[in-house]
């Protein structure tokens, strides 16, 4: 006889006490292996798959997508101990004994009923959905009667699939199916009361995108008419447009309209949520003040050019910049630390935990590199690359997310030359670099046109005076200006 298991939201490390459901993984019915991810949560710090410990059947489900639980709330019951009447392999029985902490356990088995194929994370062309029981397409998001077809599209069951993009046989607004792979663009619709069946996506094949929904309700809240679904060309993927960075008039997930007055509320949660907190604490607790200083970066141009044409992996301005941070921190270690204001103490830390400021889709995100200060130039360069692309797909994990030491913010890839940056508590100082640009400098006193860069400092005050900040930041220009002071340290 069956033993019918709970499995609860675990502790996903980190202080997270709470989380959202943004997409079921799932159906009740569903034969599950032991590990195999079931749902999709989002968390203040990431989103994760949660993977269960037990293999067998499902019997529930607790919460729908968008519902926000507690950790140790029921996330779905499961039958353990009851071979598939199908008599289809066994998952197996019992859990699997990992512990569910971070971003999930262990890989799972090879032998499972039910695969699940990894959905594009960005502008790919959709892949085909998650096969249904027995190879036969299943339920999708809970509707018996639409299906996955291949290319992702939903059709309605007992009817051929239906092409997109003006292929044979498309369907025009309201019927056929809809071409959306993410989770959060169809939350987007839905709390805001949109019809994704209305619109015509700009992404290739006629995927709807972030930016596609964003658009339609400016364009509602004007007055003016969405565009219709009319069929369009496949746009190339290296042509689809990105979603912009949400400005104040675009509705962000969650966003509630108020028709008379015009105003959009957008609820304070997740990574949002979690920004908040920490730069208003940061500006609470943290008494910091800034120092900056205009620098010659032409032979650290030239010096990255050089090392590029010597060939092997590219080196990213970014990674120099970071490898000077911690030569820097090195001969200031004042600013690596963090205040105890509990025990009124400085924590002064012997590694270099870096974090880097980085704009995506879902807000404002500070992935760290472990260990910084024992990289060279390559491994920071592969590092920053797999951190940000992370971070573009929603795929960091909490474990990346957090623990740093020291950050470094590269605002000049918004075309800005100096910023007064939030210290990311509970850190104690944050470089600034604004862009590099030609502009007139005395050069060997000669006026000439030279690669200028404004360079930043803000700092916590507490932990050292303006002496520590400003020999930390002049060393930096220096380093700036000519790379070869790197090598004494090197």
């Amino acid at each position: 006889m069956a033993q019918v298991l709970e499995f609860k939201l675990p502790d996903l490390g980190e202080g997270l006490t709470e989380a959202e459901i943004v997409r079921w993984l799932v159906e009740v019915g569903d034969v599950v292996a032991i590990d195999q991810p079931v749902v999709e949560v989002e968390t203040a710090k990431a989103m994760v798959e949660v993977p269960c410990p037990y293999g067998g059947v499902v019997t529930a489900r607790f919460g729908e997508e968008g519902t926000e639980l507690p950790v140790g709330a029921p996330l779905i019951t499961v039958a353990v101990g009851e071979r598939p009447a199908s008599g289809a392999d066994d998952t197996g029985s019992g859990g699997s004994g990992n512990v569910l902490v971070g971003y999930g356990t262990s890989e799972a088995p090879a032998r499972r009923r039910r695969v699940r194929q990894e959905r594009p994370r960005s502008g790919a062309s959709a892949t085909a959905g998650r096969a249904g029981r027995d190879g036969a397409a299943g339920p999708l998001n809970g509707r018996a009667d639409a299906a996955v077809s291949p290319g992702g599209a939903r059709s309605h069951a007992g009817g051929p699939g239906t092409a997109v993009n003006g292929q044979a046989g498309s369907a025009g607004p309201g019927d056929g199916p809809v071409p959306v792979i993410s989770p959060l663009v169809r939350r987007l619709a839905r709390q805001n009361g949109l019809d994704l069946r209305q619109l015509a996506g700009s992404g290739p094949d006629g995927l709807i995108l972030r930016a596609d929904v964003e658009y339609a309700l400016r364009a509602a809240g004007q007055g003016v008419t969405a565009p219709s679904a009319q069929p369009h060309p496949p746009v190339p993927q290296a042509a689809v447009p990105q979603p912009a960075v949400a400005s104040s008039a675009t509705a962000a997930p969650g966003a509630t309209r108020t028709p008379l007055t015009g105003e959009i509320r957008t609820p304070l949660k997740g990574i949002r949520g979690a920004v908040a907190d920490k730069l208003a604490r940061s500006r609470r607790e943290i008494p910091d003040a800034t120092c900056w200083v205009d620098a010659d970066a032409t032979e650290l141009m030239r010096a990255r050019a050089a090392m590029n044409a010597a060939g092997g992996p590219k080196i990213s301005l970014l990674a120099l910049l970071a490898r000077i941070c911690t030569a820097a921190l090195a001969r200031f270690p004042e600013l690596n630390s963090t205040v105890d204001a509990q025990a009124r103490e400085v924590v002064r830390f012997d590694h270099v935990h870096l974090g880097f400021a980085a704009q995506t889709d879902r807000g404002l995100v500070v992935p760290v590199v472990r260990d910084a200060h024992a990289r060279d130039a390559e491994s920071l360069t592969a590092e920053f690359a797999r951190l940000t692309e992370a971070g573009r797909t929603g795929t960091l994990t909490p474990g990346e997310l957090t623990g740093g030491t020291f950050t470094l913010n590269n605002y000049g890839v918004f075309g800005v030359d100096g910023s007064t940056p939030i210290i990311n508590h509970p850190e104690a100082a944050m470089l600034g670099v604004g862009r590099i640009v030609p502009k007139p400098w005395v050069h060997e006193g000669e006026l000439a046109v030279r690669q200028v860069v404004q360079l930043s400092l803000t700092f916590d005050h507490r932990v050292c005076d303006g002496g520590v900040a400003g020999g930390f930041l002049r060393y930096v220009a220096d380093c700036v200006e000519q790379p070869a002071v790197l090598l004494r340290t090197l």
